[in-house]
């Protein structure tokens, strides 16, 4: 039997439509869905590779337990009853903050596990959360609460409308957009200088997407802020400064006094920017029809990260291209996660409710740094953190200082991955309980409709059904959450699953029946999940369109365009220019920075045979002139040395790296003991996080900084 099956990806935030081929029940092929209106037929190497994920045969797919003699299959039952009895007996002697949450980054590509773990985490009762939030984009949800009212309403870069696109930090070539949820975005960026309009990219690495741009600009990692400083103070110098009614007229004036310590000449003398480059760049932005400045991991995950996303916002601002087509915008998804009155409407956000036991980090959202989360569990005393709870996450990998968490996790008391892999993370748990992989679940994307280019909305279907005795993990977090209840209750536990007729799909259906494009949203108004599942290739809502003040939801209705908290982070920064100014040359130190590919961007990834295929990508790549002055070749293994780990890596000698600068990629290092992940153990790599140090942060938000960490290299010795 002959069949076509349509979805969008959940591998990235791209949202790609798929046409699935199959045959008596088996995948025949992968294409690009070319009647999705969104991604226009647009895929890239990891869709495909769905069902290499769904056939991997490392995949777990029934509980395991970790016992004395090795991994043990056990029933659902027994484990999360276990599993209840544990932790209600942990807290009860220890509090409730003595058991912790991890949520890995996958678990936004999947809005079962979101809905329903977060009624989990609410259960829990504790404040030890953390997820992957605190080493990517917080600083974009905190200051869209502190400057819009709300964490959720991000500024969207309206890149199909644009003149004028600079991208700092970003490289969305490899990410397929990131809170820019873009498909087919080298089409998109090619558009905008067809149409006569530019892009230009300013990055420490002259990336993929530098690469094709109209022009790109070395900076050196870590003073992105003073650019962005310098920017605006040519923009209040040249009277480039467009009037907005909703901001004060106090909150422009403060912030022009600020910039007048930030000359392009002064900055450029630190970031290697030229002057006459920041203020040609700058009026060029500025008389464009339309322009958008836009920012990402690079610069938010670095010491600055929080005021770098502030500075893109006001840049955007006080040139007229915040919530203007061709500018920054917002979107209005159809299930709207932001605006009053919504049944799906998320917190807005907190920022410094609470803090973290040990070195009093700042909550947001009621989340705390996950740079925080070892030293919560090592640390000794009233509140340590002795049983922990990871989801679809891998933190030895992907969190600073992967050889301390390492040893953390060693010394648990109790812990619980939901995870279907044996991996850096979950080879420390005492039960492993497997979910279906995304082939066998539905799928709404509540978070990537809230950053796509375009309103959009998609439903998947699943493609096969599971196999006898798998659960979903939103059933997974259901009957946990019961259990717990009942465990305190000091009720029996039932000998089955308990179900619950509260699914996923029940609660986006009242979701999209009572949004902005429902019958409850406007008048005429007919979305339903009935309605989406009838559409497989989508339905497209429009592009973009100016929203505020009606979406904006500060209490006065005005954009705190110089947020009074932020004010108390800026003495941390003059003190910074003050240290790069009197910095000397030094040969012996480079600066480290991350980098990511198209077919690797997280490490659950590698153990996907396609996608490790082409030449070795964990090398340090390193400019030809310092390689010669360490008298290293190219291939050759050096010892990459920090403050806090060191590790051996084969280097790349490239002219991509600004001089001084060395980049190796994220998610590599699968060469612990006690894995299960045959491809990515082959290609095993050394993770770049036993190089940076959970110390360094920014101060101000909490997120992790690993933009320019000060590394030494030297040559094997024989």
């Amino acid at each position: 039997m002959h069949q076509i099956h349509y979805r969008s990806c959940s591998l990235c935030e791209a949202m790609c439509g798929l046409q699935i081929e199959l045959k008596d029940g088996s995948i025949q092929g992968f294409k690009g869905d070319p009647d999705d209106k969104f991604s226009r037929g647009h895929i890239c190497p990891k869709g495909p590779e769905l069902k290499s994920l769904y056939e991997d045969p490392d995949r777990i797919k029934l509980p395991l337990k970790r016992t004395k003699s090795g991994w043990e299959s056990v029933s659902w039952v027994d484990a999360l009853s276990d599993i209840a009895n544990q932790i209600v007996k942990i807290q009860s002697e220890f509090g409730d903050d003595s058991v912790a949450i991890y949520n890995g980054n996958p678990t936004v590509h999947n809005y079962g596990s979101m809905l329903l773990g977060q009624r989990f985490a609410s259960r829990l009762k504790t404040k030890n959360n953390f997820s992957a939030t605190s080493v990517d984009q917080l600083p974009h949800q905190l200051l869209s609460y502190l400057m819009f009212g709300h964490q959720l309403l991000v500024p969207i870069p309206d890149i199909d409308h644009t003149d004028f696109f600079l991208i700092l930090g970003g490289n969305p070539f490899a990410s397929n957009g990131s809170l820019m949820s873009v498909p087919d975005v080298k089409k998109r960026l090619k558009a905008i200088q067809d149409r006569g309009g530019k892009y230009v990219v300013v990055d420490p690495r002259k990336s993929e997407t530098a690469a094709h741009a109209n022009e790109h600009l070395f900076i050196k990692p870590g003073t992105d802020a003073y650019f962005l400083l310098a920017v605006l103070h040519f923009l209040f110098e040249k009277q480039l400064i467009k009037p907005n009614q909703l901001i004060r007229n106090e909150d422009l004036k403060a912030l022009e006094n600020i910039t007048k310590d930030y000359s392009p000449e002064r900055v450029s003398k630190i970031t290697g920017v030229a002057k006459e480059t920041i203020e040609r760049i700058t009026f060029e932005f500025a008389n464009a029809p339309s322009a958008v400045c836009y920012g990402r991991v690079g610069v938010s995950t670095q010491e600055f990260g929080a005021i770098c996303q502030w500075l893109i916002n006001v840049i955007n601002l006080v040139t007229g291209n915040l919530d203007k087509r061709g500018g920054a915008m917002f979107t209005l998804p159809a299930v709207d996660l932001v605006g009053e009155g919504s049944v799906m409407r998320s917190s807005p956000g907190s920022f410094n409710s609470y803090q973290s036991r040990v070195r009093k980090l700042p909550e947001f959202s009621e989340e705390l740094p996950v740079a925080a989360l070892a030293e919560e569990i090592l640390t000794e005393g009233e509140g340590k953190i002795r049983a922990l709870f990871t989801s679809a996450g891998n933190p030895v990998l992907s969190t600073p200082n992967g050889t301390k968490l390492d040893k953390a996790l060693a010394s648990l008391d109790f812990m619980v991955s939901i995870d279907f892999y044996l991996n850096e993370t979950t080879k420390h748990a005492n039960y492993i309980l497997p979910p279906t992989s995304a082939l066998e679940h539905d799928h709404y994307d509540l978070i990537f409709n809230v950053f796509a280019v375009r309103n959009t909305v998609r439903y998947n279907q699943p493609l096969f059904s599971p196999e006898p005795g798998m659960l979903h993990d939103w059933e997974i977090f259901s009957d946990l959450t019961k259990r717990l209840e009942l465990t305190r209750a000091g009720k029996e536990l039932p000998k089955d699953i308990i179900k619950t007729k509260l699914t996923p799909a029940s609660i986006i259906d009242h979701a999209l029946k009572s949004g902005p494009y429902g019958n409850k949203g406007k008048p005429g108004g007919e979305m339903s999940l009935d309605l989406v599942k009838n559409n497989p290739h989508g339905i497209d809502l429009g592009p973009l369109k100016p929203s505020f003040p009606d979406r904006l939801y500060t209490k006065d209705k005005k954009i705190q365009l110089f947020p009074n908290i932020l004010k108390e982070d800026l003495p941390r920064l003059r003190r910074k220019f003050t240290e790069w100014e009197e910095l000397t040359s030094d040969n012996s130190h480079f600066l480290l920075i991350g980098r990511r590919h198209l077919r690797s961007n997280n490490s659950w990834m590698h153990n996907l045979p396609k996608l490790m295929t082409g030449k070795p990508r964990c090398t340090i790549m390193i400019h030809p002139d310092d390689a010669s002055t360490l008298g290293i070749l190219n291939e050759e293994e050096v010892i990459v040395e920090s403050s806090v780990g060191k590790i051996q890596i084969p280097v790349e000698i490239t002219e991509e790296l600004m001089k001084g600068v060395v980049s190796i990629p994220h998610g590599f290092g699968h060469n612990r003991v006690g894995t299960n992940q045959k491809v990515a153990k082959e290609f095993s790599g050394v993770s770049i996080n036993d190089l940076t140090d959970d110390q360094t942060i920014d101060e101000f938000s909490g997120n992790a900084a690993f933009s320019g960490i000060k590394v030494s290299i030297k040559k094997q010795t024989a």
